[in-house]
């Protein structure tokens, strides 16, 4: 009742001559405030999503779903710099990448941001033009995967084993869809092709485990020199990245790689080298500075002269009977 008599006292300042800023001030300040009728005024969508993900460079929509709107108006705020983005279908930006979206009498209001970047990582703000005003909060965090070959950017195969290629995709928002694979033979530029694990070569196989880390595993058997070239990793998600197979006809001086196994660096065989040496030299050195080196070439000395002196172990004593009888008694107590 009090509404009605609030909105007849309105309508009754308006037609009594007021000027046409007042009648403006009466539909802007007042009017607006007014729930729609039987409405209970504008509300949003509990069931909106609050938290979005997006790619570096791809395109990124953030929506908000308005029910009983009126003669209310949506806009998009970013919080970083409080900067009004879009108000209704209009944008309010100089940055192009930033567009509003809505459709006639639809619920939803979206905000679309193309060649999404790092830096619009943040928190938006979808908010109706209530007094004071409401908003939703939706968070966007952008993202950049990362997509890597285990063991490249080269890797040298024996001829006639097995060429194991690992693709690790990492932060991705979801795991990608699809995980492609194509060969490149540098030697033949005009031979650039997606593998075909049902061509004729055969001996070729993928196997995709798709997670918070997915990982693509491609096996060529019996590796021939046709196998040589730049094999490229393609998630449907995420950057390209290659690694350069060298099919090689036994031992490779600068790198070697079977399987799993990290290839050996000539420095490591260096420093293996380096300390081999080091280890004889250490081992020389004490055994020339032994204590009981000197003591055995005594012995050895001794040895020699008693053998000079009639090999019986007495030495020269046996020339000295008397000596020899006198050291003999003088250990008998008493004589």
């Amino acid at each position: 009742m009090s509404m009605n008599w609030a909105l007849y006292w309105g309508i009754m300042w308006v037609l009594s001559g007021s000027t046409d800023s007042a009648s403006k001030r009466f539909f802007t300040d007042f009017l607006q405030d007014l729930p729609t009728p039987g409405t209970g005024g504008p509300t949003f969508d509990p069931s909106a999503i609050s938290n979005i993900t997006g790619l570096v460079g791809k395109t990124v929509k953030m929506t908000c779903r308005v029910k009983n709107l009126g003669n209310r108006t949506v806009s998009w705020v970013r919080h970083r710099d409080i900067h009004l983005l879009t108000v209704g279908r209009y944008t309010y930006t100089s940055d192009q990448r930033f567009e509003a979206q809505h459709s006639p009498h639809a619920e939803d209001w979206s905000l679309r941001i193309r060649y999404a970047q790092r830096k619009d990582s943040g928190i938006y703000e979808c908010q109706i033009s209530t007094t004071p005003p409401i908003g939703h909060a939706v968070y966007l965090n952008i993202v950049e995967p990362i997509t890597e070959v285990i063991g490249g950017p080269d890797l040298h195969i024996n001829k006639g084993s097995t060429i194991n290629l690992t693709c690790i995709v990492k932060f991705a928002p979801e795991p990608p869809p699809t995980v492609s694979w194509s060969h490149n033979r540098e030697n033949d530029p005009r031979y650039n092709k997606v593998i075909n694990f049902d061509s004729p070569r055969g001996g070729i196989s993928l196997v995709t485990e798709k997670g918070v880390l997915t990982t693509s595993r491609l096996l060529v058997q019996k590796a021939i020199q046709e196998d040589e070239g730049l094999y490229t990793c393609a998630p449907s998600n995420a950057n390209p990245t290659s690694v350069r197979v060298h099919i090689v006809d036994g031992e490779h001086p600068a790198a070697m790689h079977h399987g799993n196994s990290a290839p050996l660096q000539p420095p490591a065989l260096i420093s293996m080298l380096m300390l081999v040496c080091s280890t004889l030299i250490l081992l020389h050195a004490s055994a020339c500075c032994s204590p009981t080196l000197p003591k055995m070439r005594t012995q050895q000395q001794q040895q020699q002269q008693q053998q000079r002196g009639g090999g019986n172990g007495n030495g020269q004593l046996k020339d000295i009977k008397g000596g020899e009888r006198l050291e003999r008694n003088s250990l008998v107590p008493g004589t």
